[in-house]
């Protein structure tokens, strides 16, 4: 039993510390070929049309600063939709006032809790725009930031999709704190890497963009998944568009600063995970999705790496209980993963110093970031890969408020 333990501990070492080596290798590459040179401003060839979709629901508090920074852009061709989902605290008016005020602004206005990607689907019915950005009904966009995204499209015809490249606003609580610079050094470094790699996860659902043509190639959101963003992804990437990550898309967004909203938050993120690699499969089955392979097989990991966490864990305390030799934690061990840690923080931060200044000071609380979110986010894995796997598919899945924070800083 000794040694079961003692190999999962290794695995529960090994694996976050060989995989944060591979994200700031990747990032590097990614930076030094793709992002370092970029200028302050797109050149584009020609101006698409773009349509804005924003879906809502119970957000009277965000709404309309969220429409004013897309309307602040001044993209010369844009419409705004802003999809209500049978709120009750009023959105539907501010919308409706929104569509009176300025005349590319429209509403969409579901009578009936039908869920996010159901709202998308009816938006896009509506819309006109050859590119198609949704947005969270927290994010702010940068002004530059439709610009970005246009230039992909424009340029390059294989191009479906494009993730925008989130940052953290409200920072008065530790939680905020940590998820700042979990932002930018754990999940920007990520996906930098997965783009040097060929393919991605998943594109933001806070931030992204989708060839009009690529979303009806795939038929669209699916209306039965929990993380419509991560399904999206890989209908795309199954029918080979290309799909980018562009740091210079910049969305200012609110993140969860209960215990509870966050858990919230990464039990979907977990959940959605697993109902991706469960519905697609049978990517294993066609030699010409190889690429996605590895994507697949990472996240596979990822499940065992946070069940062995959680094993681990139980099992050292039971030893610490009993006053048994563990066999399972070395202090060389934690001082490498640490060590790296540290280093890859530093590296993510010299990279995004560009599109936040004030970055530095997030980063004096991501010595927490280990010790705390390594447990929550194993939890929330263990618990999300069982909902996941149980889900019935064809089922609408539904959306709540999610937690936008007890304090805003708005840029």
């Amino acid at each position: 039993m000794a040694w079961f333990f003692s190999l999962l501990g290794s695995y529960v070492f090994y694996y976050p510390l060989v995989m944060s080596l591979v994200w700031i290798i990747g990032g590097l590459f990614f930076y030094f070929r793709k992002e370092r040179n970029t200028g302050r401003f797109p050149i584009l060839r020609f101006v698409p049309k773009i349509s804005v979709l924003i879906p809502a629901r119970n957000e009277a508090d965000n709404i309309r600063e969220t429409v004013q920074a897309v309307l602040a852009s001044q993209y010369p061709a844009m419409e705004v939709i802003v999809i209500d989902d049978d709120s009750s605290d009023g959105t539907d008016r501010i919308i409706t006032k929104l569509g009176e005020e300025h005349e590319n602004v429209r509403g969409l206005f579901l009578r009936r809790h039908m869920g996010k990607a159901s709202g998308l689907n009816m938006a896009f019915l509506m819309s006109r725009g050859d590119i198609i950005v949704t947005i969270d009904a927290d994010c702010l966009l940068d002004k530059q930031a439709l610009y970005w995204i246009a230039w992909h499209f424009a340029n390059f015809p294989r191009v479906g999709a494009v993730t925008g490249n989130p940052h953290v606003r409200n920072r008065t609580t530790l939680l905020a704190q940590i998820q700042t610079a979990e932002y930018t050094s754990v999940i920007g470094l990520v996906k930098r890497t997965q783009r040097v790699l060929g393919k991605l996860l998943t594109v933001s659902g806070v931030i992204a963009a989708f060839r009009r043509e690529a979303l009806a190639d795939v038929g669209l959101w699916s209306h039965d998944m929990i993380t419509e963003d991560i399904d999206i992804t890989w209908k795309l990437e199954k029918r080979f568009w290309d799909v980018r990550y562009e740091t210079n898309a910049v969305g200012w967004i609110l993140v969860p600063e209960t215990l509870k909203g966050l858990w919230m938050q990464r039990l979907r993120w977990a959940q959605g995970g697993v109902e991706t690699i469960r519905r697609h499969r049978g990517v294993w089955l066609d030699w010409r999705q190889r690429r996605i392979w590895p994507v697949y097989i990472d996240y596979v990991l990822v499940i065992i790496w946070s069940y062995s966490f959680f094993l681990t864990v139980l099992y050292w305390g039971a030893c610490r209980l009993l006053g048994a030799e563990t066999g399972v934690f070395w202090g060389w061990n934690g001082s490498v993963a640490a060590f790296v840690c540290v280093f890859q923080f530093l590296v993510s931060l010299s990279i995004n110093l560009r599109y936040d200044k004030t970055l530095i000071s997030a980063y004096f609380w991501i010595i927490w970031y280990p010790a705390f979110y390594w447990l929550f986010n194993a939890c929330a894995t263990v618990v999300g890969f069982y909902k996941g796997m149980t889900k019935k598919f064809g089922r609408a899945s539904l959306w709540q408020s999610p937690d936008r924070g007890v304090s805003r800083s708005a840029r």
